[in-house]
């Protein structure tokens, strides 16, 4: 698998393109397969999106919260992870 890495001047503009919801967004934005994947989602969720395709545009974790993959802390509980589609939240993707 071939990674490439966009270093973008405004992230904004890129979250803009994606559809990503403002109340969904992170501190990072990941396009795997056609999908976007924002914030420190975990691997699993990033798996599940990929085995099973959705009809998504992307998967979100809104925020950064502690215990998240990639932050520290202690995980509080579950990740609730977001499906999303043109633009809007269309319920949650999963907990993980």
């Amino acid at each position: 698998m071939r990674v490439r890495v966009v270093l973008a001047e405004n992230i904004a503009d890129v979250k803009d393109e994606y559809g990503i919801p403002a109340d969904m967004r992170s501190c990072h934005t990941s396009v795997i397969a056609g999908y976007f994947v924002e914030g420190h989602v975990p691997l699993a969720a990033i798996e599940q999106l990929l085995r099973e395709r959705p009809d998504l545009d992307g998967i979100a974790l809104p925020g950064m919260p502690a215990g998240a993959p990639g932050m520290g802390g202690v995980l509080a509980g579950p990740l609730k992870v977001y499906g999303i589609k043109d633009g809007r939240v269309v319920g949650e993707f999963g907990d993980f």
